[in-house]
C-alpha cells in the first residue's frame, strides 16, 4: 500500500501500489466545480495515467490553474493534428503562437493549398466525432533513436531536429489511434475530456480557440489582435530570410559555429526597427499637428528601459532632443498605495500613479513652462524632489515610460495628436517544432528570474511566487491597451533561450522540491534543455539582453 496525502483536502488515504491519479481523484472529496485534468505528484506536473508506487504528496488540478490549462492546450493541439490527418492524411499543420484568446494555426493540405471554409467545417466535424469516442492519449517511452526514426518515417523533420540536438537518452512520445505526436510535457488521459473549444478561419489560417481561464465551461472570448499578428509575421519573415522556424534551427545553426552571426542579426534587426520608428516620430513630430509625447509601456521583463535608451539615440540622430521621465517616479508614497484583498500592496494597480500630478506636470511641460519632477526612493518607499527639473525647449520631445504609459486615463486632458504610443512586447517567433509553440510569458519569466537574481532582488523561488499575481495585472491593466499603440516593437531575441540557459540553469536548480514553485522551476529547465547553450561574449553592451543577463 502506499499513502497519499492530498493537497486539495489536506488529508490521508491508502491506496495499492500502482494506483492511477485517475482512480484515486474520487476518493477525495473536494469542491470540483470543474473537471480534473492533470495533478502535481511531489509538485511535478503529472498526467492523471501516471501510476503512484511510493508515498506521495498529490494536488489535483483543474483547468484554472496555469499547468491544466497547459495540459488541456498540448492535448487539444494533437486533437486538432488528429483529425486534420484523418481528413487530409498529407496534411501539414503548424500552431504558430497563442492570440485572440487562442492559437493561430496553419493547416495546408498535401498539394500545399489551403483549407477551404467548406473543409473546415468537415474538419471540425472530425474532432467531435473523435471527442464522442473518448479516444485514450496513449504515452510511448522510448529511446530517442527509435522515435527519431519513426517522426523521420513521418516527414517530421522539424521534431527530428530537434530531437537530435536536445541531447536526450530517452524521450516521451504519444499516439492517439494511428496518429504519433512529440509533446513536452503530459496530456489529458482520453479526447472525452476536450469538450470545449472551437475552430474558426483566421487571417489566412484557422483559430483555434480553448476555453476561458476563469469559467472553463464556456470558450475565451474573441479578442481581435491585428497589430500584434502583423509584428509576429513580420519576426516571421525575418526568420525565414535566415532559415530558422524552430528550435532545432537554430540547436543546428549555432553548433556550426554561426551563433555570432545570428547575434549580429538579430541585433542589427532590432535596430532597424527602431531607427524606423525614430523616423516616423520625427515625421509626426514635424507635421502640422506633430507629436510631442512618446508614451512607451510594455509588461515586466519586456525591456521598457533598454528600449528608451535606445530610441533617445535614434531620435538625437533624427535632429530631435529626448527628455525622458519615468510613470514610478509618480508612485504614491508607499503608505497611499492600494491594496489587494489579502491585505498586500497592489503596485500594479493604476492608482499607485500619481496620475493627476503626473498630468499637471506635462501639460506644464508642452506649454513651455519648466517643472521640478519627483524621483521615487524605492528603499524608502517617498516620493522625494531632488532637483531634478526638466524644460522642452524648441526640438524636444518628451518620453514617458512605464507600465501605464498607455491607459488613457494617465493623460486624458492631453489631445490625442501629441501622442506617439509604443507597446513593447516580447513576441517569440520560434517554436520548439511545428505543434509545440513557445508562450510568450516564458520568455519574459526568465529574463525577470535571471535579472531578479543577479541584482539579489528575489531568489528563483520568491520570483516564481510572485509571476500568478505579476501577469493578472499585467491582464488587468498593461494588455488591454496593446493595440491602441501607434507601434508595437518586438524585444524577443531569436537565440535568447540558449543564451539564457547558461543563465537560467543554475538559478533555477536552486528552487527547493518541497516546495510548490519547484514544478515551475522544474518545467523551465526541461524547457531549456531544448536549447544548445550559447555564450553571451558577444552580446553587445547596449541588447536588450544585457538588462536581464548583466
Amino acid at each position: 500500500m502506499v499513502r497519499i496525502y492530498c493537497k486539495n483536502t489536506g488529508t490521508f488515504k491508502e491506496f495499492p501500489e500502482g494506483t492511477t491519479l485517475l482512480d484515486m481523484v474520487d476518493q477525495f472529496e473536494f469542491d470540483k466545480p470543474y473537471q480534473i485534468i492533470s495533478a502535481k505528484v511531489n509538485n511535478v506536473s503529472e498526467g492523471l495515467k501516471f501510476r503512484v508506487y511510493n508515498n506521495r504528496d498529490v494536488e489535483f488540478l483543474d483547468y484554472r490553474s496555469y499547468s491544466g490549462r497547459n495540459v488541456y492546450s498540448r492535448s487539444i493541439c494533437f486533437l486538432l493534428y488528429k483529425a486534420a490527418r484523418d481528413i487530409f492524411p498529407d496534411c501539414k499543420l503548424v500552431i504558430r503562437r497563442p492570440i485572440s484568446k487562442g492559437y493561430f494555426c496553419k493547416l495546408e493540405k498535401g498539394d500545399g493549398s489551403p483549407v477551404s471554409e467548406s473543409e473546415l467545417g468537415l474538419l471540425k466535424e472530425r474532432m467531435e466525432a473523435i471527442v464522442s469516442k473518448d479516444i485514450p492519449f496513449r504515452r510511448h517511452d522510448v529511446q530517442i533513436e527509435e522515435a527519431i526514426s519513426l517522426f523521420r518515417s513521418l516527414g517530421h523533420l522539424d521534431k527530428v531536429s530537434l530531437l537530435e540536438t536536445c541531447g536526450e537518452v530517452y524521450v516521451t512520445y504519444y499516439t492517439l489511434g494511428s496518429t504519433a505526436d512529440y509533446f513536452y510535457d503530459v496530456l489529458v488521459p482520453s479526447t472525452g475530456y476536450l469538450r470545449i473549444w472551437d475552430i474558426s478561419p483566421f487571417n489566412g489560417g484557422i483559430l483555434l480557440r480553448v476555453p476561458d481561464r476563469h469559467n472553463p465551461e464556456q470558450l475565451a472570448p474573441f479578442r481581435d489582435q491585428p497589430k500584434t499578428l502583423d509584428v509576429f509575421e513580420e519576426t516571421l519573415r525575418w526568420n525565414r530570410i535566415m532559415g530558422l522556424d524552430n528550435a532545432g534551427d537554430v540547436n543546428r545553426a549555432c553548433a556550426s559555429g554561426k551563433a555570432s552571426d545570428l547575434i549580429q542579426i538579430a541585433e542589427a534587426l532590432q535596430e532597424k526597427k527602431i531607427v524606423q520608428i525614430a523616423e516616423e516620430i520625427e515625421e509626426r513630430y514635424n507635421s502640422g499637428s506633430g507629436a510631442r509625447i512618446v508614451l512607451i509601456t510594455g509588461p515586466t521583463s519586456s525591456g521598457k528601459s533598454t528600449f528608451c535608451k535606445r530610441l533617445s539615440v535614434q531620435l538625437m540622430a533624427c535632429g530631435l532632443r529626448p527628455v525622458s521621465f519615468s510613470t514610478d517616479d509618480y508612485f504614491v508614497n508607499r503608505l497611499d498605495t492600494p491594496k489587494l484583498p489579502d491585505g498586500n500592496y497592489d503596485f500594479d494597480n493604476f492608482e499607485t500613479v500619481d496620475h493627476r500630478y503626473l498630468q499637471e506636470d506635462v501639460i506644464k511641460l508642452l506649454a513651455g513652462e519648466e517643472v521640478e519632477v519627483p524621483e521615487y526612493n524605492f528603499v524608502t518607499g517617498i516620493r522625494e524632489m531632488n532637483g531634478k527639473r526638466l524644460k522642452l525647449a524648441p526640438g524636444s520631445i518628451l518620453l514617458i515610460e512605464g507600465i501605464h504609459a498607455l491607459n488613457p486615463a494617465l493623460l486624458d486632458k492631453v489631445q490625442d495628436n501629441v501622442k506617439f504610443r509604443i507597446f513593447i512586447n516580447t513576441i517569440t517567433s520560434i517554436s520548439l517544432d511545428e505543434h509545440n509553440c513557445i508562450p510568450t510569458s516564458d520568455n519574459r519569466l526568465l529574463r525577470r528570474i535571471v535579472r531578479d537574481y543577479n541584482k539579489g532582488a528575489y531568489s528563483a523561488r520568491e520570483t516564481i511566487a510572485n509571476w500568478p499575481d505579476v501577469r493578472r495585472a499585467e491582464v488587468k491593466w498593461i494588455y488591454p491597451y496593446q493595440e491602441d499603440a501607434d507601434v508595437l516593437f518586438n524585444s524577443a531575441y531569436l537565440i535568447e533561450f540558449a543564451v539564457l540557459r547558461n543563465h537560467a540553469e543554475g538559478i533555477l536548480r536552486t528552487v527547493p522540491k518541497n516546495c510548490p514553485e519547484y514544478s515551475e522551476a522544474r518545467r523551465l529547465l526541461q524547457f531549456l534543455h531544448y536549447f544548445v547553450p550559447v555564450s553571451d561574449k558577444e552580446i553587445p553592451p547596449t541588447s536588450f539582453m544585457r538588462s536581464f543577463i548583466g
